[in-house]
């Protein structure tokens, strides 16, 4: 019997994934527990494998396009059953048949790419995929009708690229360099305004759907949020010496800086839980536990592992489960529901030598947590002028929410601890 498989929930805030990759072809053979297709989230990737064995019938949805949670993906089971039953609304066009065999048919038997009655309007953005609008808008073309190749019609990038050749508004020698990836201006300088081999730019190398998701989600927190910064430091002898003895015992726990000023923000935002909570709607939700978010850099852009209820941990606890989720992060195995569900995060971009940074929100959190380098700095004390190990934090509020003098209570707790952390902390 033909099974359908879904875009399963990755987590609460996932609302859609990104077709990454088609691991099977339709009519192949596939066993239960083995991979489809490859999705990505905007913060990891994921792989969708067949629930049963059998052979795929059929593929809703092509590379590139963003499906919505909960979408039926793709159907396996016996050749020559009927998959239109699964079929999500919208995607109308005709599965390819699979022969009693378990054989696809040839690429010569197949329907013609694009061969639709009716194209769909490349106006319309319904009928187009995110890539194919992006085209449109990139040359300003926007042709009445085009026939799309996707499923149920859709146009897709590599459909509105051909028109716009076909179309006369490029020269031979520019459509070729065109098809290579070269950026054309809405203009040329050909007669009529034909874009010429001469007008062309560079290629242009297209930022990735994990960092295409990154991007809309800052902008989303610059223009949704009143963000400001203060900025302060602390005594960071303390933190200095406990850390030398922990990498001094040799059967100790393997702790950092900024593991311990992780540990302290959690301690801190326990007495000060007015700045551990979530602005959504209007509305100002406590949370329950202190669930620290913790910037992280991987090969696939910014994340923010989340070690939930971290105000029960250890030093030491807390440690090795961040450096178990940094891990996952950068393998791109963490999973969804350890990169959700923060209160509060910390992002550390000390051990890179920078002295002041103004860390951006991840709404609907209110604060963030930057750490700075630890530098060398003046102090006064009984008359006399000398220097200390000073580490530097700035911390971004939502003014929405949290006023200025709240905030700037925060980090005298913040200094405190991290000042009293030999004394504190017992690891």
């Amino acid at each position: 019997m033909a099974v359908a498989v879904e875009i399963p929930k990755l987590g609460n805030t996932v609302e859609e994934c990104l077709i990454g990759k088609w691991l099977k072809v339709e009519g192949q053979r596939v066993s239960a527990g083995e991979p489809v297709v490859e999705i990505e989230t905007d913060k990891t990737s994921f792989e969708v494998e067949a629930p049963v064995d059998g052979t795929l019938l059929a593929r809703f949805f092509e590379k590139g396009t963003l499906v919505p949670v909960f979408t039926k993906l793709f159907v396996v089971g016996n050749p020559g059953e009927d998959v239109d039953v699964f079929r999500p609304r919208g995607e109308a066009a005709p599965a390819v048949p699979v022969t009693a065999g378990g054989e696809a048919p040839r690429a010569e038997e197949r329907p013609a790419a694009g061969a639709v009655s009716e194209a769909p309007a490349a106006g319309s953005s319904g009928s187009m995929s995110p890539r194919a609008r992006r085209y449109a808008e990139e040359h300003h073309f926007y042709p009445a009708a085009v026939a799309g190749s996707g499923p149920g019609g859709r146009v897709l990038e590599a459909d509105l690229r051909a028109a716009y050749h076909r179309s006369g508004r490029a020269s031979d020698a520019a459509s070729q360099r065109m098809q290579k990836g070269a950026v054309a201006p809405a203009e040329g300088s050909g007669i009529g305004g034909m874009v010429m081999a001469a007008d062309l730019g560079e290629a242009a190398s297209r930022i990735s759907g994990v960092r295409e998701k990154i991007a809309r989600r800052l902008r989303e927190s610059l223009a949704t949020t009143a963000q400001y910064t203060l900025n302060t430091s602390a005594d960071a002898r303390g933190l200095l010496a406990l850390r030398a003895r922990v990498k001094a015992a040799s059967a100790g726990p393997d702790i950092n800086i900024n593991d311990l000023v992780t540990w302290c923000t959690v301690q801190a935002l326990q007495e000060a839980p007015h700045l551990n909570v979530l602005f959504v709607d209007g509305a100002i939700r406590q949370g329950r536990g202190v669930h620290i978010g913790f910037a992280c850099d991987t090969p696939r852009g910014l994340l923010v592992p989340v070690v939930h209820d971290a105000q029960a941990l250890s030093a030491a606890a807390l440690a090795s489960r961040m450096k178990e989720l940094s891990s996952q992060a950068v393998a791109g195995t963490i999973s969804a529901d350890d990169l959700s569900g923060g209160t509060f995060t910390v992002s550390n971009l000390g051990g890179l030598g920078i002295e002041s940074f103004t860390p951006v929100l991840n709404p609907p959190q209110v604060a963030i947590l930057g750490v700075n380098a630890i530098q060398l700095k003046a102090v006064r004390k009984d008359g006399m002028v000398g220097f200390i190990d000073s580490i530097g934090f700035s911390l971004t509020l939502d003014h929405q929410v949290i006023d200025g003098a709240p905030g700037a209570r925060f980090l005298q707790i913040l200094r405190e601890k991290i000042e009293s952390v030999e004394r504190i902390c017992t690891i």
